[in-house]
């Protein structure tokens, strides 16, 4: 069974970066070169928000939010994919979750504030 592990969520100050990690289990295949991989987050009371992708020929999207400031990146060989975040503001606080397919992780918590 494939599973997802996030990590690197943390308490930073405005301004500041976090590298978050997901790194797939449970398989022998190299799921970031066969799915794309995407990460979402959500805020207390608000709905879960893609914000970045990656496919399998790690072609990038992101929302115009995390523009210029979040980087979506993998490593096949690890099985994994990182989400570099830079300048975060109060509004990146959220719990981020990364998916492949119908698979999530269960989340890790980032908390921007002074």
């Amino acid at each position: 069974q494939v599973r997802l592990l996030e990590s690197g969520g943390d308490l930073v100050q405005p301004r500041g970066s976090l590298r978050l990690s997901c790194t797939a289990s449970g398989t022998s295949r190299s799921i970031c070169s066969i799915y794309t991989v995407n990460w979402y987050r959500q805020a207390p009371v608000q709905e879960c928000d893609l914000v970045a992708s990656i496919s399998s020929l790690s072609s990038t999207n992101y929302v115009d939010f995390v523009k210029g400031r979040f980087t979506i990146s993998k490593n096949r060989a690890m099985n994994t994919s990182y989400l570099q975040m830079t300048n975060l503001n109060p509004e990146d606080t959220a719990v981020y979750y990364c998916s492949v397919e119908d698979i999530w992780g269960q989340g890790t918590q980032v908390t921007v504030t002074s």
